[in-house]
């Protein structure tokens, strides 16, 4: 579900200020994610693509509607407020990448490339190595090499606040 969510860099941070209250109209929204108009447009539409926003029936003019979450959307929403509290400025920009989550996700206990590449399968090789070498540069991500394997190989772990995005996304989501 991280992967469909994060495929846009607005998606987290929209849902996370419907979750703490911020009314679902576009200028509120704009004004507290810090996106620009096309960016949160396109993040909305998919939103309400994934069933996550619906409009709220009733409210709003129809060129300035109100959206409020669904049932499914204050589950990912939820989610998103954890996610995005637990990182600084700088991190919330690696969060609204694409497979920054999704990645975190498959890095509770210690994996090797080629399993992470697997849980996610339509990952290439070039963005989940550049996912990791972020996430590492931002010390999100431990790597170490099993000398015990033949041939060694490196082992991923979420470390940090790493760890602590890894843990709240994937126990948030598991009942879902």
């Amino acid at each position: 579900m991280f992967v469909n969510i994060t495929s846009r860099a607005w998606s987290l941070p929209i849902l996370a200020n419907l979750h703490l209250g911020v009314p679902g109209r576009q200028a509120a929204l704009i004004s507290a994610t810090g996106a620009n108009r096309t960016a949160f447009a396109k993040s909305m539409t998919h939103l309400m693509d994934l069933e996550l926003l619906e409009r709220n029936p009733g409210y709003g003019h129809p060129l300035r509607p109100e959206f409020r979450l669904t049932q499914l959307g204050a589950v990912m929403a939820k989610a998103a407020a954890e996610i995005t509290s637990l990182s600084d400025a700088e991190g919330q920009r690696l969060i609204r990448r694409n497979w920054t989550v999704p990645v975190l996700t498959t890095l509770l206990r210690p994996n090797q490339f080629s399993v992470i590449k697997k849980d996610l399968a339509t990952i290439s090789d070039r963005a989940l190595s550049e996912t990791l070498r972020s996430m590492e540069d931002k010390n999100w991500v431990h790597r170490s090499v099993d000398h015990e394997a033949r041939p060694p190989r490196p082992l991923y772990q979420a470390v940090n606040s790493g760890a602590l995005i890894s843990s709240a996304a994937c126990q948030v989501i598991s009942p879902v």
